[in-house]
């Protein structure tokens, strides 16, 4: 099997999934995409893809927390996650969270309905920020600036400062160094791993805007982390 994000959770990155799908067709490798960060917020078909397996999270896009959902192609034979009893076609035991199940599905047809609108406005916005961010900051570095990415994401690196630091200036604005999971420190995974310079990992900082974002709170965003940043060099 080959599992490869949809996208990158740090850096916003979209992945060539459709091309790896295509030679793991011809080799009749599985594949799976992990499509958590991508869901609602670029359109997302497994027929176009050509992957085998999908995965979505419900809470990243607006669904309840704790809800997940795995496609599965037809044809596909899968090891049970929890034995027991017959539930999720006999893949996991246990009674059905109905609730949440529900509340996922909406939310994923209302996601599906307003895409498009969606791409546009939150794309508009985050360039809205970087541009704003772009006109105070000389040397501010976009991570993945040269690659396809998701509208709602935005890694830049603040010159000669720690990104840690700087958001600990700004305790009122939610963002983060990088992954959740690497929230404490000044690391990020991503970055280390495609080889980034130390000093451009050190001061990146993860911007995301959502649907309910606003003009207003874009620029109140970008005024704190000019300011934070002017105090801190």
């Amino acid at each position: 099997i080959v599992s490869i994000m949809h996208s990158n959770n740090e850096i916003g990155s979209i992945q060539p999934i459709r091309e790896i799908a295509a030679i793991c067709r011809e080799r009749d490798v599985t594949m799976h995409t992990d499509a958590s960060q991508s869901c609602g917020k670029v359109p997302l078909q497994v027929d176009a893809l050509g992957v085998d397996l999908l995965t979505m999270a419900g809470h990243k896009f607006y669904g309840p927390k704790g809800i997940g959902a795995l496609y599965v192609r037809n044809g596909i034979a899968l090891e049970p996650f929890m034995h027991g009893a017959g539930h999720e076609r006999g893949l996991r035991a246990g009674t059905e969270n109905t609730p949440s199940i529900v509340g996922i599905g909406v939310a994923a047809k209302m996601c599906a309905h307003a895409i498009d609108q969606s791409f546009r406005k939150m794309t508009e916005l985050r360039d809205r920020l970087l541009a704003a961010l772009q006109s105070e900051i000389d040397g501010l570095v976009v991570n993945a600036a040269g690659a396809e990415r998701l509208p709602n994401t935005l890694s830049v690196s603040f010159p000669g400062v720690s990104g840690q630091e700087l958001l600990a200036r700004v305790p009122e604005l939610a963002a983060s160094t990088g992954a959740a999971c690497h929230s404490a420190t000044d690391e990020t995974s991503t970055l280390a791993a495609i080889g980034a310079p130390a000093k451009v990992i050190r001061g990146t900082i993860r911007l995301s805007v959502g649907w309910y974002t606003n003009q207003e709170e874009i620029e109140r965003a970008a005024s704190l982390l000019v300011d934070a940043w002017e105090q801190l060099r």
